[in-house]
């Protein structure tokens, strides 16, 4: 299958899935506090969702080989990697926690995700979530035609390693329009000038999922969901989807609530 190139129409139509995507994790944000349950933030944002006009891309997803994925988001604490799935368990302080929401508005899907500290963590944890935060927008800043996918990676993997993270290399980026998941696949890691070069109007998400110890990671239990660090080590993740412009990018799961950019980047490049 080939990287499908959005046009103006889909463009549009994706900026307004993206933007509604990041606005139901602005709307879960104060609620996300010890003593909640996950379930409980699955539970808000599908109401949410109902009242957007949007319907939740996870739930009920079941690609092949999976079972039904059973909640509306993704809730990853702690050492899980990626798709946590909510429960009972209220949040404590000192938790870390990835929230991975993917709305469909009118056929077209919004993909992002935010990590949250609960209370006060520690300085291990808050440092984690802070570089995977700086990972990303490092990844990003690679976005503008002519590089290539292989740019994206290495410029992510440096940065990660040179601060002593490790990169998963099970679960990537993706391409996402019309469709949750297209092509391209996006790694976190890899050499420069390698994989597809880089063109406008391709869609895409950049999520780099970094470990405070090793890259290994396992399926835990048997739900057929949820990703933990093998050596039982912190996990963090962002999450943008991107447009590449004709000069630049676009970050479009950008709205009010994000948090503030990184000092190193000026500006959100179009």
């Amino acid at each position: 299958m080939s990287i499908i190139i959005k046009d103006q129409a889909g463009i549009e139509a994706m900026r307004l899935a993206c933007r509604l995507a990041s606005e139901v994790l602005d709307y879960l944000d104060p609620h996300i506090k010890a003593g909640t349950t996950t379930r409980q933030i699955d539970e808000l944002a599908r109401g949410y969702m109902a009242q957007q006009g949007t319907v939740s891309a996870t739930l009920n997803y079941q690609p092949p080989g999976y079972p039904p994925y059973p909640a509306s988001l993704c809730t990853s604490l702690n050492h899980v990697v990626c798709h946590g799935i909510p429960n009972d368990k209220p949040l404590k302080k000192g938790d870390i926690m990835n929230i991975d929401v993917t709305v469909i508005k009118d056929g077209w899907y919004g993909d992002n995700s935010r990590m949250y500290v609960i209370g006060d963590a520690s300085i291990a944890a808050k440092r984690l979530c802070a570089l995977t935060f700086d990972a990303m927008w490092l990844g990003i800043l690679q976005v503008k035609p002519g590089n290539h996918f292989g740019d994206i990676g290495h410029a992510i993997q440096k940065f990660a390693e040179g601060h002593g993270l490790s990169v998963v290399r099970e679960f990537c980026g993706h391409g996402v329009g019309q469709n949750f998941h297209e092509e391209p696949q996006v790694l976190h890691y890899g050499r420069p000038g390698t994989h597809e070069q880089l063109k406008p109007g391709m869609i895409f998400t950049i999520e780099p999922m970094l470990n405070l110890g090793r890259k290994e990671v396992k399926e835990l239990g048997n739900d057929g969901w949820t990703i933990v660090t093998k050596d039982h080590s912190l996990s963090a993740q962002w999450e943008h989807t991107v447009l590449v412009t004709e000069t630049g990018y676009e970050v479009l799961t950008l709205s009010e609530g994000s948090p503030a950019l990184p000092a190193f980047v000026q500006a959100v490049k179009t």
